[in-house]
């Protein structure tokens, strides 16, 4: 973990969530009884040829960086057999996209969508589930597509607050910086439903999100997938951290500070927030990679 990280989530956790603080302590000492999780897997895939210089989907590149994330996130050799091994055909999976500002590319979308399909899994049985709070109920599994971004809200506005619309109350959760996003991932009709997380960082925004603005933007021409999304979250934290840092050549942190990937540890128990808790494997091209 770097020096930004602990900065931006241990001490503004505490000085900012009290209450949540000692629910954590509970929650913190239950999980060490347990033996916790085993440290989880984030897998990279970028290539550089991803998007054109106009930003044009190189939607053949995109069919092999997913089918390469799918290998290494289930360890099964094919994109068949990984997708059964996290969805069953009877399943029906809600896709979770990012819906605006900085939105989930539709190439990633329909990339998903066919993947499931040559998989086996019938097309009436993939929908989309980003929205209110009936979205998640009607479906068995969820697959969630945020792009990645900065927030002027959450300090980082990708894995947990792609949830956010389930509340059924967003602005609630922009309370006491946007702490409590974890407890959506909670929610009866929300909790255990999430089989895969697939961040679109073909095209991320590492300041003023969700506002689009080109001077934070940069092509970074990746996906980023785990089955923790906490992990999957404190990658993608670590990513704009750094690119933060190569824009200025200085530590440059976020504001507000993103205590609600440590919360999502701490507190609710969705996955790890600590680099040393958390694999990372990077494949394709290497350059920029800012891990």
């Amino acid at each position: 973990m770097t020096d930004d990280q602990r900065v931006l989530t241990r001490r503004d956790f505490i000085r900012g969530t009290v209450g949540l603080a000692l629910a954590a302590s509970t929650v913190g000492l239950k999980r060490a009884e347990a033996g916790a999780h085993p440290a989880s897997l984030v897998t990279v895939v970028r290539d550089k040829d991803a998007l054109s210089a106009a930003r044009r989907v190189n939607t053949a590149a995109l069919r092999k960086m997913l089918d390469q994330s799918l290998a290494v996130v289930t360890g099964r050799k094919s994109p068949k057999d990984a997708w059964l091994s996290l969805v069953k055909p009877q399943d029906v999976i809600g896709l979770v996209p990012t819906p605006h500002l900085n939105p989930t590319h539709d190439e990633v979308v329909e990339a998903v969508t066919g993947s499931l399909r040559a998989a086996g899994i019938p097309a009436k049985n993939i929908v989309g589930a980003q929205g209110g709070p009936d979205c998640p109920k009607k479906c068995t599994a969820l697959i969630a597509l945020p792009a990645l971004k900065a927030h002027w809200l959450t300090g980082i506005g990708t894995v947990l607050k792609n949830y956010i619309l389930y509340s059924g109350n967003p602005r609630n959760y922009h309370h006491q910086n946007s702490a409590k996003l974890g407890e959506i991932w909670n929610l009866p009709f929300v909790k255990g439903k999430t089989r895969l997380v697939l961040v679109d960082a073909l095209y991320p925004l590492c300041d003023k999100g969700p506002q689009p603005d080109p001077r934070y933007q940069w092509a970074y021409n990746g996906l980023i997938a785990g089955i923790d999304p906490v992990a999957v979250e404190t990658v993608c934290l670590k990513i704009i951290i750094a690119k933060r840092r190569a824009i200025r050549g200085e530590p440059w942190p976020l504001s507000p500070p993103p205590i609600c990937v440590a919360a999502a540890d701490k507190v609710y128990g969705l996955g790890h927030s600590r680099m040393d808790k958390i694999k990372i494997e990077s494949y394709g091209w290497k350059t920029g990679l800012l891990l």
